[in-house]
């Protein structure tokens, strides 16, 4: 009884992955799929095949995921992720920017910014270009 159940709780996540199409509901679905069949195959009840189900997951998710995510991006024809336009690109100064931090606007969004070079001082309305993304924090030089 106990690999049907995950049997059908696999194909369900599986059949609203088709609808969520962000690979987390297909990697639950995969690892239902692995404790349905690790439960028929070792005969694991109800706390083994849990505990199967939630590692399996877990490894589906943070190691098959963002593979998957990266493949369906440059699938995609013309695709370029955010941070990549950003960089190279121009943006102003909103509050003084120091090696230590400080505020750019690059196109309608706010940034944290810090000089790229740790010893530049670019003052409010300066222009400068984005250089390297850090995290939430853009490195920047002045132009």
């Amino acid at each position: 009884m106990v690999p049907l159940i995950w049997l059908i709780a696999g194909i369900a996540l599986l059949a609203g992955e088709m609808l969520a199409g962000e690979f987390v509901l297909l990697m639950l679905g995969g690892g239902a799929l692995v404790a349905a069949g690790g439960s028929a195959l070792f005969g694991l009840g109800w706390l083994g095949s849990t505990l199967l189900f939630a590692i399996s997951s877990v490894l589906l998710i943070a190691g098959v995921r963002p593979v998957l995510r990266r493949k369906a991006q440059k699938s995609v024809e013309g695709y370029v992720h955010h941070t990549d336009k950003i960089v190279g690109g121009p943006a102003v100064v909103s509050r003084r920017v120091d090696g230590h931090g400080g505020r750019v606007r690059i196109g309608p969004d706010e940034w944290s910014a810090r000089s790229f070079d740790g010893e530049q001082v670019m003052e409010p309305g300066d222009r400068v270009t984005v250089v390297r993304i850090e995290g939430a924090t853009v490195l920047v030089l002045a132009e």
